[in-house]
């Protein structure tokens, strides 16, 4: 037997008593330890039984198929001599080995490149999954820095907490406990005054513009304007939903209010604080204008995204603190822990309130409440605090990294929004083709936005360069691939 098939005895999974759907009856009399023998091979190969995995015991497995052991022990045999299976005494017996997988065929679709043609719904899943050296992806935090020991200690207290009626399903704005721990939350960090009863707890952001999309179309709200340039991720959840989603232009100022009002659409979506993906702050004057528009009956959706990730500039209030009844918030935990946690939540005002709760009973019942419970216990400790001072002093030296490596490599580059966030925007010399640039960057190693993504309309080409997750060492190196492939074109 070849040890470097072998899968170690913690990873080993154990099946059991439906174990692979079997149904003896149609196995031919007097063949029965053929007929299973193939089955577990057929398993093996297609992946039901991964390497590491343990069988049941003979014993066991003939009971439940109501056999002789002998004829399972005969299979199991077989499988043993063709090296597939091996005994690990009270370890059981394992899957060892495996038929080697087989080679696309020539018909098999290939895999879209990222940059091969304008992107598509499935553009991000694309470059997520193209491998390279380096990411530089905009809108990730630390993720090293994960608290681990912090969630796993909170995670015990709150186990050992729960009575058994809490592993019920609960109520679909989410746990009272994380409901409060986020009013808190925003109460000391963005300035708003919010009763827990007002919080929804969501799968991320994207499920509150999904939730809040249907919920604005029964209203027969069919079109949410959005900055431009402005993320192509949330245009297409809004389109998800058809609806459409009109760009207004974003300038050094913000949203240009003006071109809203003359627009004539109902509701419009940004990124106040720290503004997708330029940087730029809503500034006094614009949040103003955007007060009167709302107040004469338009509805603001703000995307708090980042907005404890700031540096060199004092706190920005969200729009939500100065006009409750007007503004749908959103926000989530993806920008101060990990996006992986999908966990968000919603202030709404009380006109679509039981709307968009009905809409998240429908979705999914509410989120999974021991994560829950967990951030809660997180949020009102006062660990996630001190974690958001860890990050930015991370994040803080390696933006300055990568403002450094940008000057030396690409001197030409004007850079934009370095005061917040965990991103740069940078704008290249009109000649540059952002998307090409892009693309040759990836093959060599280095995986990156180009700006043209973001806008709907005509703007300046450039690039998207997330740093809170890389290295000041691999954001040096990243550059200089940047600046060799912008050569290259």
């Amino acid at each position: 037997m070849n040890s470097a098939t072998k899968a170690p005895d913690d990873q080993s999974i154990t099946f059991g008593s439906d174990f692979l759907q079997l149904d003896i009856g149609g196995a031919p009399a007097g063949g029965r330890a053929q007929w299973l023998a193939e089955r577990l091979r057929l398993a093996i190969t297609d992946g039901r039984l991964p390497v590491g995995s343990r069988l049941p015991a003979t014993r066991v497995l003939a009971r439940e198929l109501g056999v002789s052991r002998g004829v399972v022990t005969e299979a199991y045999q077989r499988l043993g001599e063709a090296g597939h299976l091996a005994g690990r005494g009270r370890g059981g017996t394992v899957v060892v080995s495996a038929p080697a997988p087989r080679q696309a065929t020539a018909e098999a679709p290939a895999k879209t490149a990222p940059f091969a043609a304008p992107p598509g719904i499935d553009i991000f899943d694309t470059l997520r999954a193209a491998p390279a050296r380096i990411d530089l992806s905009p809108g990730v935090p630390d993720l090293a820095a994960f608290p681990r020991t912090a969630w796993l200690r909170a995670e015990r207290a709150v186990l050992d907490a729960l009575a058994p009626s809490d592993f019920g399903y609960g109520d679909p704005r989410g746990t009272p406990a994380l409901r409060a721990a986020v009013a808190g939350w925003l109460a000391r960090n963005r300035g708003i005054l919010v009763d827990p009863d007002e919080v929804i707890v969501v799968a991320g952001v994207s499920q509150a513009l999904s939730l809040l999309a249907q919920v604005l179309r029964a209203e027969d709200v069919t079109s949410v304007a959005v900055e431009d340039p402005g993320s192509l991720g949330v245009r297409q959840h809004l389109n998800n939903w058809l609806v459409d989603a009109p760009p207004i232009t974003v300038d050094d100022r913000g949203l240009c209010v003006d071109e809203l009002r003359a627009s004539g659409v109902p509701a419009v979506l940004l990124t106040p604080a720290h503004q997708f993906p330029t940087g730029v702050v809503l500034d006094g004057d614009r949040r103003r204008q955007l007060a009167a528009w709302a107040e004469g009956g338009g509805l603001i959706v703000e995307d708090d995204y980042d907005a404890e990730h700031r540096y060199d500039r004092p706190p920005v209030p969200a729009l939500r603190a100065m006009l409750p009844d007007h503004v749908c918030y959103t926000g989530s935990v993806s920008k101060l822990l990990a996006p992986a946690l999908r966990t968000g939540w919603m202030l709404a005002p009380a006109r679509y309130r039981d709307a968009l709760v009905a809409a998240k009973r429908n979705a999914d019942l509410g989120n999974a409440a021991l994560p829950q419970l967990v951030l809660a216990e997180l949020m009102s400790s006062g660990t996630l605090e001190r974690h958001l001072r860890l990050l930015r002093r991370r994040h803080v030296r390696r933006r300055d990294a990568m403002i450094s490596a940008i000057a030396t490599h690409l001197p030409d580059a004007v850079v934009h929004g370095a005061a917040a966030g965990l991103h740069l925007m940078i704008t290249l010399p009109s000649t540059v083709d952002d998307v090409a640039l892009a693309a040759a960057a990836l093959a060599q190693g280095v995986k990156l936005q180009p700006l043209s993504w973001h806008y709907q309309r005509p703007g300046p080409p450039g690039l998207v360069l997330g740093y809170a997750a890389t290295s000041p060492a691999d954001i040096e190196a990243a550059l200089s691939v940047i600046r060799a492939s912008l050569t290259s074109l």
